[in-house]
């Protein structure tokens, strides 16, 4: 086989980037339409929701005050109290058949204080209500004990499906209640008005009670099935309280299984012989207790992905055909720049000197900017004799202790010492390696630093001091485990210039006590507090200033300006005040990373 030729390679390179491209286009094109029509998708649907829901509130609420109105008739409680009289129920049945006609009612009837109905508007029907017993209601339950009832069931006698408003009948006086009135509204017409308005907005609809039971949807075999699995206790529950009388409950087939609690999921459910995907917006109505679903196809969706798709690979050939041609459109141009530059080069050499001049320049600009650094470095390196000096005297305190120990022949404490002085050691190797990264003009090794661990190993450099001079340590950590972003040795390096010019400042005071505390809100806030004499109102500006100190702290002056510069590079900040019982407070705030809780 003859190798390729670079002609022959750089056109199979192009012909790769153009078919990747090309890939990338209808990938891109294929999440972008779907994203952007689920969400407009969910958007119609939400108002179609409101509407629906409107629709049937106020379907509902136009029967909801009858029951009361019809409680103030003194003829139902004259029944109630002579029920044995034949005359006064009849005239009452007579009385109720035409306000049922009137209000458009399914049935409206009266049951007694033991939910035995005596009267109904049905009295002349085979399914008539009286002498049935519906004391198993819960709409009965609401209204003997004062309230407005509001259920809905599958008709015992009727099995029709309905909704019941019950309102209580009160002996006169308002002594006590006699009965209920109880109308039942037909919701079978409320059904057929929501799918017209289902099938004009081109959506499904369900509507589901508290089990998670559908008794109306615009699709026929939807109805009377669980949107949740039927399991026996269900099953026992629904039989119990004869919601759906005898009519048998199914499982509605989903895929995947419901979830109440989600919206704009997408569900696959079964319409005729066709399984169709459709987007569910739900809304639960508080006063019927019913849960409002709508459920928007996505097959349209889906449909028109094919044409945008071709249209957009149509785009993106026509893009990729204009680079090629204005790539060896600008290869023409090229050539014709060689030659005016061959021309070119001739005044270029004339003007030799010139930039030799800039480079000269531009040698001396390196120098001034590596003067620059070797300050900086100057500056580093008297901050790194301060900053050693602490871990130094820790480790001939442990030393010091690890000789009495080994004396008293005390070898398990003389080897948790020496563990220490390793540590303490390796410490000092961390400092060293940081100095050397300040010199490649590195900003040091930034990671997940525990807040709480830095502390403690902090206290660890300056604990011998703190025991020589008698300190009380009270330090108070939060539960679970606070990270911050950063560098960790760094972080130490602020904690120990803290503490230690804390322990300096108390020297001469009679209660020495260092508090540390930290806080978390949306920040955390490290407070580190003394008993000594505080800080000076007329040295609060300067205190943060390079080389600046106090005739009560030693040193340089170098350890606050260099926490600062820390803190400050971790997106935090340090401050300085006065405690009112007296001593300095240093704050330090520094943004959370993160919290894990243990």
């Amino acid at each position: 086989m003859l190798p390729m030729t670079p002609k022959a390679k750089k056109r199979l390179f192009l012909t790769v980037v153009l078919l990747a491209g090309l890939f990338a286009t209808l990938k891109l094109t294929y999440w972008v339409h779907l994203h952007q029509g689920k969400i407009e998708i969910q958007t119609q649907s939400e108002k179609q929701l409101k509407e629906l829901i409107s629709f049937l509130d106020g379907a509902l609420s136009r029967y909801e005050s009858i029951p009361h109105v019809l409680s103030t008739n003194p003829m139902l409680a004259n029944v109630l109290n002579d029920q044995q009289n034949p005359d006064k129920i009849q005239e009452l049945n007579l009385y109720l058949e035409e306000i049922q006609h009137v209000t458009e009612a399914s049935d409206i009837y009266l049951i007694d204080a033991l939910g035995i109905a005596i009267a109904a508007s049905n009295w002349q029907q085979s399914f008539s209500f009286i002498g049935k017993d519906y004391s198993f209601r819960p709409y009965y339950t609401d209204a003997i004990s004062g309230n407005l009832g509001r259920y809905y069931a599958v008709g015992t006698s009727s099995d029709k499906r309905g909704f019941y408003f019950s309102y209580p009948i009160y002996q006169q006086g308002g002594k006590g209640i006699l009965g209920a009135i109880i109308v039942k509204v037909d919701i079978s017409g409320i059904e057929q008005q929501s799918t017209s308005m289902a099938i004009a907005g081109q959506y499904q609809f369900l509507i589901s009670d508290p089990e998670d039971i559908v008794f109306i949807s615009s699709v026929d075999e939807w109805r009377l099935k669980s949107l949740t699995p039927l399991t026996q206790a269900k099953q026992y529950m629904l039989n119990a309280s004869k919601r759906y009388a005898e009519r048998p409950i199914g499982e509605l087939l989903m895929k995947p299984p419901y979830e109440s609690g989600s919206q704009a999921m997408l569900y696959q459910l079964q319409t005729g012989r066709d399984h169709e995907q459709y987007m569910d917006n739900h809304q639960l109505m508080a006063k019927a207790g019913w849960r409002v679903h709508i459920l928007a196809p996505i097959k349209p969706l889906l449909s028109s992905l094919p044409a945008l798709m071709l249209l957009s690979a149509s785009i993106y050939l026509l893009l990729a055909l204009s680079i090629l041609f204005s790539a060896e459109r600008r290869r023409n141009l090229q050539r014709m720049q060689l030659a005016q530059s061959l021309l070119e080069q001739r005044v270029e050499e004339r003007t030799q000197d010139l930039q030799q001049a800039n480079n000269q320049l531009k040698d001396t600009q390196d120098e001034l900017i590596q003067a620059a650094k070797l300050t900086v470095i100057g500056s580093l390196s008297a901050s790194i004799n301060h900053e050693l000096n602490q871990p130094l005297a820790a480790i001939r305190s442990y030393a010091q202790n690890t000789q009495t120990f080994l004396a008293r022949n005390m070898q398990d404490k003389a080897l948790d010492n020496i563990k220490i002085i390793i540590e303490l050691t390796d410490r000092l190797a961390d400092i060293v390696g940081q100095f050397k990264s300040f010199t490649r003009k590195s900003q040091g090794t930034d990671s997940a630093t525990d807040i709480g661990r830095c502390i403690q190993q902090a206290l660890t450099i300056v604990q011998p001091e703190i025991d020589k001079q008698g300190v009380e340590l009270d330090v108070q950590l939060p539960n679970g485990s606070y990270q911050v972003w950063g560098d960790k040795v760094r972080l130490q390096q602020v904690f120990v210039n803290i503490m230690s010019n804390a322990i300096v400042a108390m020297q001469q005071s009679d209660k020495r006590r260092l508090i540390i505390r930290v806080t978390s809100e949306d920040k955390f806030c490290i407070s580190i507090q003394d008993s000594g004499p505080g800080v000076r109102e007329s040295q609060m500006e300067k205190i943060f200033e390079p080389y600046f100190t106090t005739n009560e702290r030693h040193g340089l002056g170098l350890g606050l300006s260099i926490s600062q510069r820390i803190i400050e590079s971790m997106q935090g900040q340090i401050n300085v005040a006065n405690a009112e019982e007296g001593g300095a407070i240093f704050q330090i705030i520094l943004p959370i990373y993160l919290l894990e809780e243990c």
